[in-house]
């Protein structure tokens, strides 16, 4: 008993620690929280940096470069998710223009296999050492003996595939089996208007965006994400994209995953 009747007893010394060590925890907390943000923050400044080296490569030609006001290449890189060192399949790859950048951008540790359907000499003489050239029908487009990819790329050219004998089907499934467990699809392509389905993929190069999600997630893919990157809202989707004589053409970019 205190000596003085109207003296409260003394507060534990546990209890006067408890809002001293309170604030400590929360002071650490917000200290650890504000490290994490600047160090992803840094990461991001970094990846950003990095795409902006593999756009201006020396690997790329000025003909490649040509088309970066209307394709976007570090939109492109950024939707895709490039990164150093990553295994990459550009399908229809024509002459190698993706192909060269994501050659670029995964650096001297990474690979990038450009599959066309027959030989194409402008990419035969790109001089690319991460960069293989590969003639493979789209129903198989894989390399054979390829290790696990982390991502596969087809741009501008999923309508064309349409307006071959290839088996789409067929060809999806080989894709999704060649990816890692949580690898990238990423397919950009001329928009058509919604509901045509395939109807436009030979008269104005264009295919419904819905379509393709569709036939690529039969294959067991998701839909990860869209980007409106490319879209052209004042297109009315009525022509080829190449009589669009200088007027923005509305393409849309999916990315699928594993």
């Amino acid at each position: 008993m205190p000596s003085n009747p109207d003296q409260s007893p003394a507060m534990p010394t546990s209890l006067r620690v408890a809002p001293a060590f309170a604030s400590l925890v929360a002071a650490l907390s917000v200290s650890l929280l504000a490290g994490t943000v600047q160090a992803h923050a840094a990461g991001q400044a970094q990846t950003a940096q990095e795409w902006q080296a593999a756009i201006a490569s020396p690997l790329r030609t000025d003909d490649d470069r040509k088309a970066d006001a209307k394709r976007k290449p570090a939109e492109f890189l950024s939707f895709a998710q490039v990164k150093p060192g990553m295994k990459v399949l550009d399908i229809s790859a024509g002459g190698g223009s993706t192909a060269a950048l994501l050659a670029a951008a995964v650096g001297s540790k990474g690979e990038v296999w450009a599959q066309n359907a027959k030989q194409n000499a402008k990419l035969d003489a790109r001089q690319v050492p991460n960069l293989h050239p590969l003639v493979a029908g789209f129903d198989n487009p894989v390399p054979p003996g390829a290790p696990a990819l982390d991502l596969i790329t087809i741009n501008m050219s999923y309508h064309d595939i349409v307006n071959t004998p290839a088996d789409r089907e067929a060809m999806n499934k080989r894709l999704y089996a060649a990816l890692k467990p949580g690898g990238k699809l990423v397919i950009i392509d001329n928009a058509a208007k919604k509901g045509s389905g395939l109807s436009a993929t030979k008269t104005l190069h264009r295919i419904d965006e819905d379509s393709v999600v569709q036939e690529v997630t039969r294959a067991g893919f998701k839909l990860d994400t869209s980007s409106g990157y490319l879209r052209a809202p004042s297109d009315p989707r009525e022509q080829p994209f190449f009589e669009m004589k200088g007027a923005p053409d509305d393409k849309f970019a999916l990315r699928f995953v594993k």
